[in-house]
């Protein structure tokens, strides 16, 4: 009898774990069921087109003054030389990007290229991308089912569109994931409501610019802090990655909202020409600090080495050196 009760249990066992593995798996093809989608990818240059060669001479303008000024006012760079009747924009911010796009079209539009006028034709554009920004964010609100949120939290999502992790559109990522947290929620009697807000929210420390130079994980919880949300639900959309605890199922199920959404096929691209650049940037930047015998990006671009001469460099200055270094990967390279 105890034999043939020993042999039933580990039966049991098997047929239970079978069941739990097909449930499991049903539930997950219906939540990304719902949420399945197209995705372009998207890279760290722009191009306008010409309507002839000579254009390029009004850009550049006398010694160069046309271009510099554009180049300062919106922190992109021109590229004239790439291919006949086009300029290419290149920056690895999309925002920066997109005012120096919109810029450069009503320049050649208005075919009004003075420095003073280029300088307000720019103001004038950042202007109409702060407002574009502010209606994607209510739009993005809006298609979530998100209603209510302060203007400061609508302003970060309304940056969602222009930003892009290996050529996935964080607005789109987002709200994919949004559709799936809510459905892996409803099948396992979890706070929808709560993985819906934290599966929005859970990348806006990628565009929180008060603060970078941190995991966006981290600032998140601190965006979300800073706003008054619960605890439960800042948990749920900061533990997606492991920097934290999760310490909920509506963290567990953002988490695999995250990796559903990130890792199936076509939702991602790396971008091999802007990773180029970017770690070519890094580089440049710590080898052009005095001092310094060379440099290199390792870890996908997530760490610098810097090599100092030691003759010229102490323990102290290089503190200092780490210092500056990292403020102008701050302000010249996007996180």
């Amino acid at each position: 009898l105890e034999n043939e009760k020993a042999k039933r249990v580990a039966e049991a066992e098997e047929q239970t774990k079978a069941a739990v593995e097909r449930l499991g798996k049903d539930i997950l093809i219906s939540a990304m069921g719902q949420a399945a989608t197209t995705y372009v990818a998207e890279y760290t240059v722009s191009t306008v087109s010409l309507p002839s060669e000579e254009w390029k001479g009004k850009i550049i303008g006398r010694e160069g003054r046309n271009i510099r000024s554009l180049e300062r006012m919106t922190g992109v760079e021109f590229d004239l030389e790439e291919a006949p009747n086009t300029v290419r924009l290149s920056s690895f911010d999309s925002v920066r990007r997109h005012i120096a796009k919109l810029s450069l079209e009503r320049l050649i539009r208005e075919d009004k290229f003075q420095p003073e006028n280029i300088e307000s034709v720019v103001k004038k554009i950042k202007g109409e991308v702060d407002q574009e920004i502010k209606k994607e964010g209510e739009s993005i609100a809006l298609e979530a089912g998100m209603g209510g949120l302060p203007s400061g939290i609508i302003d970060l999502l309304g940056r969602f569109k222009f930003r892009t992790s290996y050529g996935q559109n964080l607005a789109k990522h987002s709200l994919e994931m949004v559709r799936i947290s809510a459905a892996l929620a409803a099948e396992m009697g979890a706070d929808v409501e709560l993985c819906k807000a934290a599966t929005l929210f859970h990348d806006i420390g990628k565009v929180a610019t008060s603060e970078p130079g941190q995991p966006h994980a981290i600032l998140s919880r601190k965006v979300l802090e800073r706003f008054g949300f619960p605890e439960k639900m800042i948990n749920a959309a900061a533990s997606h990655h492991g920097d934290e605890e999760r310490k909920s199922v509506e963290a567990e199920t953002v988490y695999i909202a995250d990796a559903i959404s990130g890792s199936r096929p076509g939702a991602r691209y790396e971008d091999i020409e802007g990773y180029i650049k970017r770690i070519e940037s890094l580089e440049k930047i710590a080898r052009s600090f005095p001092g310094v015998e060379d440099a290199y990006a390792i870890s996908a671009g997530r760490e610098l080495r810097v090599i100092v001469k030691a003759g010229e460099i102490g323990d102290e200055q290089a503190a200092k050196l780490v210092h500056d270094v990292t403020q102008r990967v701050r302000g010249e390279v996007a996180s």
